[in-house]
């Protein structure tokens, strides 16, 4: 767990010093006025890719869980087109991402505590939505008959 948290101090401290949980500055890469915060997903994703290469060739499991590495793959379905569209849409209306939204709070973007509520009642929204449908017999994939 200490390993985690101090991830999450650095990310967070990356997000508040390069001033990308400001909705502002995301809003203005959304509107193709800033491409800031393209370098700094840039960056982020080089450190990224380099991690998920190079640990599974120095460990065989991962430290906190203890498993295996493995891909996991997510196909590419309604869902995820779905899912990822209102994941937008939410994006560009509040102009922050829900990582940077925490961060957002370290830099005194009080405001921001409205869209981190939306985050967690759409979540739980969904959760009762996907248990509904998991309860309901008739939601099942149709058999061919």
């Amino acid at each position: 767990m200490p390993l985690v948290l101090l991830g999450g101090l650095v990310f967070g401290f990356g997000l508040g010093f390069s001033h990308m949980a400001r909705p502002e500055v995301v809003l203005a890469f959304l509107t193709f006025d800033d491409f800031g915060l393209l370098f700094v997903m840039f960056g982020g994703s080089i450190v990224a890719g380099l991690a998920f290469w190079t640990l599974p060739k120095l460990r065989e499991s991962a430290p906190l869980t203890g498993r295996p590495y493995g891909r996991r793959l997510k196909s590419f379905d309604r869902n995820v087109l779905v899912g990822g569209s209102i994941f937008g849409v939410g994006w560009g209306l509040s102009g922050i991402c829900p990582g940077a939204a925490y961060a957002s709070l370290g830099v005194g973007n009080w405001p921001i505590l409205y869209a981190i509520g939306g985050m967690f009642v759409g979540a739980y929204v969904q959760g009762v939505w996907r248990s509904r449908d998991a309860a309901d017999p008739t939601a099942t994939a149709p058999t061919d008959d």
